[in-house]
């Protein structure tokens, strides 16, 4: 897989906030600010103890040997199972966060409304992914004149009602958007959120797209996280008679839509069965699969840590928790070891359960049970 470099207006724009100074409204670093200019890239030289003069607990902090091992595990995961992956950014909201992923080779950053993406606009973020239908005008306005401004930037959303589209057609021509704005058919699942309830209904979107000029059918969308979080073997079922669904309204879809045809889901407690799902069985040129997990960068020793994937085809490293409290900015805890259990001088600890090295994350994969 080439990896690409980072664009030049996300790299710059993360390499000033390491210069930004902190206010002291920011939680925890009021002490600290009032004394002086502080930065992240001064803590990041001066490294001081969270457990020291100035710093008001509690403080969240990231693992960095843990971010950085999951995102190399999930990019590695994604070339694999040759899908590709557009995280969700929701989780942290962070560019410097987005910067690694899409250093390490993620195609899109995903986001759930129009206000993130102006966030992540803001920052250069070239291709993003809106994991919602748009049903503000004003916010479908800005995206059309976004899009107008700058050749170079990428947005998909999703439709699953024919006001919608036609809400998105007329904001993309009033907007004088010259390029069609690729579109996803979400389908959803009874009880889920949103999305078209049954592929009939789906269709008849697509049909609608179709017939908008503004508008490019790209595929279909979907969301299997909410089918359940029980643990029990019907719901990983559930799950993938759910991505079946998906996948055989992408093969509908696949008649009309022009070019390049886009299948995604998958949050970050079932995308190996999304991966597994949605690229099986096609007997024509396959779709392009994107994940959408997100979690993944930091994890979660809560339901992620019962319900996500540590094993599967193709093998994968399990993700860890970057999350923790209680370690101070060099990445050490109290007893001066960092997220991979060993000291400075590279030492492992003594008899230390697995459970916990690190704080939080898992040593042992445990296999999905389908």
């Amino acid at each position: 897989m080439t990896i690409p470099t980072l664009p030049p207006r996300l790299g710059a724009a993360t390499a000033a906030l390491r210069e930004q100074p902190i206010p002291v409204t920011e939680k925890g670093f009021g002490v600290l600010a009032s004394r002086g200019t502080v930065t992240a890239a001064s803590l990041g030289s001066q490294r001081p103890s969270l457990f020291g003069d100035g710093i008001t607990t509690p403080v969240l902090v990231l693992r960095e040997s843990a971010v950085a091992s999951n995102v190399a595990a999930m990019a590695a995961y994604c070339e694999a199972a040759q899908v590709r992956l557009a995280p969700h950014g929701k989780t942290t909201m962070a560019p410097q966060l987005f910067a690694r992923q899409l250093a390490a080779g993620a195609w899109a950053i995903t986001a759930a409304t129009i206000s993130q993406v102006q966030v992540y606009r803001a920052f250069g973020v070239p291709r993003v992914l809106l994991a919602n239908e748009l049903t503000d005008t004003a916010g479908a306005a800005w995206l059309a004149r976004e899009l107008a401004a700058d050749p170079g930037f990428d947005c998909y959303a999703y439709v699953d009602s024919v006001p919608g589209v036609r809400l998105l057609d007329e904001a993309m021509r009033e907007g004088g958007q010259g390029r069609p704005l690729p579109v996803l058919v979400e389908l959803g699942h009874p009880g889920g959120r949103t999305g078209c309830r049954d592929i009939a209904d789906a269709t008849a979107i697509a049909q609608a797209v179709g017939e908008a000029p503004s508008l490019r059918l790209a595929g279909a969308a979907g969301f299997e996280g909410s089918i359940g979080h029980d643990g029990s073997p019907a719901t990983p079922a559930a799950v993938a008679r759910y991505c079946r669904e998906l996948r055989s309204l992408g093969e509908l879809l696949a008649r009309s839509a022009p070019g390049e045809l886009i299948l995604t889901a998958g949050g970050s407690m079932f995308f190996d069965i999304v991966a597994q799902e949605l690229t099986a069985g096609w007997a024509g040129r396959p779709p392009t699969v994107v994940l959408r997990s997100g979690v993944y960068i930091a994890f979660d020793h809560g339901i992620y840590a019962q319900m996500a994937p540590g094993g599967g085809q193709p093998p994968r490293r399990q993700p860890r928790a970057a999350l923790a409290a209680g370690q101070n900015a060099a990445g050490q805890d109290a007893a001066g070891q960092d997220a991979a259990g060993q000291d400075a001088a590279g030492r492992s600890p003594p008899s230390r359960s697995p459970a916990r090295a690190g704080g939080m994350c898992r040593s042992t994969p445990a296999s999905r049970c389908r």
